[in-house]
This record gives C-alpha cells, sequence and structure tokens, in this order.
C-alpha cells in the first residue's frame, strides 16, 4: 500500500470530520433561531436551580454554603500562586462555560434520540418546520374529489392552518354502498382529504385507498371508508370521527364535512328532464340548467362557518363544477359566511371540461353557475387558470371522451367582475390524464395570496414565498 494512498485516506478522512463537525455546529446554532421558545425557558430553568439551591441554603442555615467558600477560596488560592489571574482566570472560565455546554449537549442529544423518528429529521429541523408551519396563513379550501386532495398536498407544505370543507353528496362506489347499508355519510371525499394532509402521506394513501378485492361484503370496499364508518359508530357522527381520525393520523389541519344532513343532489336538464342523484347526473348526459338539494337548506356544521370567519384566505376548489364544489354552496350558511368574509378568495377553474357536467363550457360559464347556485352573488374575487395547453397526446385522449380545454374568453370573465390569475400548474402522467400540480398550484395561490396582503399594507414577514423558477 503506497504512502500516496495512506494520505489520500486521511485527507478523506479529515474532510468528512470537518463536514460533520461543521453540520453539528450548525444545526446547534438553528437552536437560537428566534421564536422556537427554547432560550427563555433554559434561562428560568437555569435560574429555577440557583434560587432552588438559594432557598435550600437558607433553610439549612448557610453553613455547608460557609465551608463551601472555604474550599472553593483555598483552590483559588492554589491557583493563582501557581498562575497569575491573567491566565487562571480565563481558563477557569472556559472550562465551566465548557461544562455547561457538554452537559446541554448531551440532554438534548438524549431527547433527540428519543423523539427522532429511526432515519428522520434533525429535532431542530422538526421544531423549525412547526414553527414555521403552524403561523401560516389560515386557509379554507372548499371542494370534494381528487381535486381537493391534490391541492391540499401542495398547501400543507407552506402552512398548517388548512381546513378544507368537503361535500358528503356523494352516492356512488363504495362511499354509497356504506351509506346505504350504514345510513353514514359518505366518507370518500374526506378519506381523500385526510391522507393528502397526513404526515405520512404516502403509506396512509396506499392503505386509505387500499380496496378489499375478496371477501363477502367488502370487494370494492376501500379501507379508509370502512375506518371513517367505525369511527362514526363510535364517536356518534362523522365530524367528531374525522377530529378522533386526525388525531390518530397526524393530519396537518382539519377536515370538516359542510353539513351532517343526509344530502341528495338532483339535477335539472335543459331537456326537462330531473336527475336524483350525485352518481346519476353525469351519467345523464344533458345540459344541466339548475342543481339543488334534499334538504333544501342543510344546516352548516359550527365548526366550518367558525373556519370561514377566521379565514385569512379561501380558495375554492378544484373539482367538478356540480357535484364536488356547488354541493358546498347549497348549503346557505356556508355560502353566506363566503360572501360576508373579507378575506381574499379565489376560485381554481378545471383545465379540461368535464362530460355529463360542464361539456363546452368556458371559464365564464364555471363561474356563471356557481354565482347561480349562490344567488347570484359573487363568492370569488379571482379564478385561476393554466396557461399552457395541454399535450397532443392527452387532448387526443380526452377528445375521445369528450373532454376539451376549458377556454379562456377573457373579457366575459371580466365583465363578471373576476381578476384572472393565469399560470402553469399543470401536470402530465405517462398514461395522458391531466392533473394539477400540487406544489406549483399551491405556490401560486400563495404567491398570489402573499401579493394580496403586500399590496393591503399588511404583508407578514413571517410569511414569504419562493419565487418559481421553472
Amino acid at each position: 500500500m503506497s504512502i500516496g494512498f495512506l494520505r489520500q485516506a486521511l485527507n478523506a478522512l479529515q474532510k468528512q470530520s470537518r463536514s460533520r463537525t461543521s453540520y453539528r455546529v450548525n444545526q446547534w446554532f438553528k437552536w437560537l433561531s428566534p421564536g422556537l421558545s427554547v432560550k427563555r425557558w433554559l434561562l428560568i430553568s437555569i435560574g429555577g436551580v440557583l434560587l432552588a439551591s438559594l432557598g435550600l441554603a437558607i433553610w439549612i442555615k448557610l453553613t455547608p454554603i460557609f465551608w463551601m467558600i472555604e474550599l472553593v477560596r483555598g483552590f483559588l488560592g492554589v491557583i493563582a500562586n501557581l498562575l497569575p489571574n491573567y491566565i487562571s482566570g480565563p481558563l477557569v472560565l472556559l472550562g465551566g462555560l465548557l461544562l455547561v455546554l457538554w452537559g446541554q449537549t448531551r440532554t438534548v442529544g438524549s431527547i433527540t434520540k428519543v423523539l427522532r423518528a429511526e432515519g428522520g429529521e434533525e429535532l431542530i429541523d422538526v421544531l423549525l418546520a412547526h414553527h414555521r408551519l403552524y403561523r401560516g396563513p389560515k386557509i379554507v379550501v372548499i371542494g370534494g374529489g381528487t381535486g381537493l386532495s391534490t391541492l391540499l398536498r401542495g398547501l400543507k407544505t407552506y402552512s398548517a392552518n388548512i381546513t378544507a370543507i368537503v361535500t358528503v353528496a356523494d352516492d356512488g362506489g363504495s362511499s354509497g354502498r356504506l351509506r346505504q347499508e350504514f345510513g353514514v355519510l359518505p366518507p370518500g371525499d374526506i378519506r381523500n382529504c385526510l391522507a393528502a394532509l397526513a404526515d405520512e402521506e404516502k403509506l396512509l394513501t396506499e392503505l386509505f385507498q387500499y380496496r378489499f378485492r375478496a371477501g363477502d361484503g367488502l370487494t370494492g370496499h376501500s379501507f379508509g371508508n370502512l375506518f371513517l364508518t367505525a369511527m362514526s359508530d363510535i364517536t356518534g357522527d362523522l365530524e367528531q370521527a374525522v377530529a378522533a381520525s386526525s388525531k390518530v393520523l397526524a393530519v396537518r389541519g382539519q377536515v370538516l364535512p359542510a353539513t351532517l344532513s343526509d344530502v341528495r343532489l338532483w339535477a335539472e336538464l335543459a331537456d326537462g328532464r330531473r336527475i336524483d342523484g350525485e352518481s346519476s347526473i353525469p351519467k345523464a348526459g344533458g345540459k344541466i340548467v339548475k342543481i339543488g338539494c334534499i334538504p333544501a337548506n342543510p344546516p352548516a356544521v359550527p365548526a366550518a362557518i367558525k373556519a370561514i370567519k377566521e379565514a385569512d384566505y379561501i380558495i375554492i376548489g378544484p373539482g367538478s363544477l356540480y357535484t364536488s364544489l356547488i354541493p358546498n354552496l347549497l348549503v346557505p350558511e356556508i355560502a353566506d359566511a363566503i360572501a360576508q368574509t373579507d378575506a381574499p378568495r379565489i376560485y381554481i377553474c378545471n383545465i379540461m371540461t368535464q362530460p355529463g357536467e360542464t361539456e363546452g363550457y368556458t371559464v365564464a360559464d364555471h363561474i356563471r353557475a356557481i354565482d347561480a347556485a349562490c344567488g347570484e352573488r359573487r363568492l370569488f374575487d379571482a379564478v385561476l387558470i393554466h396557461k399552457k395547453s395541454p399535450s397532443q397526446q392527452s387532448l387526443m385522449r380526452y377528445a375521445e371522451q369528450n373532454s376539451h380545454p376549458v377556454f379562456l374568453d377573457r373579457e366575459a370573465v371580466t365583465q363578471l367582475g373576476r381578476r384572472i390569475v393565469s399560470a402553469n400548474v399543470l401536470y402530465e402522467d405517462e398514461t395522458g390524464f391531466v392533473r394539477h400540480n400540487p406544489q406549483k398550484l399551491a405556490q401560486v395561490l400563495l404567491r398570489w395570496y402573499g401579493r394580496g396582503q403586500s399590496l393591503r399594507g399588511t404583508q407578514n414577514s413571517k410569511f414569504k414565498i419562493k419565487e418559481n423558477q421553472n
């Protein structure tokens, strides 16, 4: 083995050691970051120790303190005779500081080892992220379907103060079967939102979306739907079931049903037909001219109204216009609360039209449908649309299902009094399906919110969104 090889190995070890030391020092300096409420409690603890020691000394009439002082005096006298004070003083001071640093390092290290998951982040990084997220804006998102859960995946990286208000009008698939057999509210959309907001999103999504392929009565049911149904039976209603599930799953934010009433959708078509049931409306194949629900005026969940009133930002969509978004707004208290708030409000328009619901619809048509369902009131100030057209592969795939990009009729949207926010927020998977990109969508939404706050003169320095360089 050559000397050159040994020298290279030694240099590599030295670099690795310096890198590890630099990393640990950097991690320790993070503990001094403002707002973590660590330094104040450390000082209070030290003060408590000193105060307790003083109390004990007074209690025992200072006798041990006298001998302790004499011992220290004698020790310092010996040191002073051996070394001058300008050398011994700094040495003793340095020794004391090193002991304090060593003790605190070992203490925090032990705590970190216990609290940090195997292979997880550093405890200080977790605390900093927690501090940042829980100081984020209070966001209320209203909708249902896969569009809502997609948006939540992006938003949860910017704020933990998220409330998702979800439709409970679903009557198809596993949710519909549970609704008929157990009389519970449909848990499907709520299940998707819980999985999206959970810290361990990937694993929970796979678990909650798992569908049984065998078993008497289990085939076709998702585990998440069964879980929420069981929790509803245990806690008494879906709202309590979702709250309990959120604690178990460490959900970032909260998910609320729009109402606890057994809501049934109906739609009147242009040809005079009346279609009952959320799952039947898109299959009817007609133009929807009016939509409503039974009961006609379902009461809202009080927590949902409270969240809207306290919200800093309200987002409607994305999702199926008539079967995911509008059902929430058919709850009068929810529509009233949105109309009365001063918070910025934005609607995310779908990228593609939906057969059976919005065939041939433009952006302005989507807006008119929402306004009509809410008594011609303006529930949002701006509409977010995707800027670029999907790829030819996706366009051909969707054209086979009579689905096309939603056309932006800019002048009509402006006449409706809405601002237009256009951005590239599209994601296409390998099969040609078009979806909103969670991170890009959240980034655009929060940047628009931040600019609005800046214009109002209330921009908070604690909340910043990095510009998208893509």
